[in-house]
């Protein structure tokens, strides 16, 4: 069953959609601060519509232009999402849920520290339910 054009993506699904390998999805997320998929309990990514436009974009720069990825991030700096990935999609990824209010420093620290311990706590939970199987 194929999934409609609007729907989320796993990052298999994403990798499949874009042509790379989902660790290379992993790597360009640290080196892009525009590529953001959803993050689920777990870490867990997921890809909007647009999300996977931009990919397909940073791959086409990267590979078929011949960018390096500091030449990506200037690009990206000097001119903008609309250069990377042409207006009309520029305009798509505008207009999406995408627009958000800047979460202070202080926030994302609090909200990274809460993350990891949800995750060692999900762990925990996994050895014990692990041990009460037995």
């Amino acid at each position: 069953m194929a999934k409609s054009p609007g729907a989320f993506r796993s990052i298999s699904e994403a990798a499949e959609e874009v042509g790379a390998p989902q660790h290379v999805l992993r790597f360009w997320e640290t080196k892009f601060e525009f590529v953001t998929p959803v993050k689920r309990a777990g870490g867990r990514r997921f890809y909007r519509p647009q999300d996977v436009l931009v990919l397909k974009a940073v791959k086409r720069l990267l590979h078929d232009d011949g960018l390096t990825i500091r030449g990506v991030q200037r690009l990206h700096k000097e001119q903008g999402l609309k250069k990377l990935v042409g207006v009309e999609a520029a305009e798509l990824i505008e207009d999406g849920p995408r627009e958000q209010t800047p979460i202070p420093d202080a926030t994302r620290r609090e909200t990274s520290g809460l993350q990891r311990l949800l995750a060692d706590l999900e762990q925990a939970k996994a050895r014990l339910d692990a041990i009460l199987a037995r």
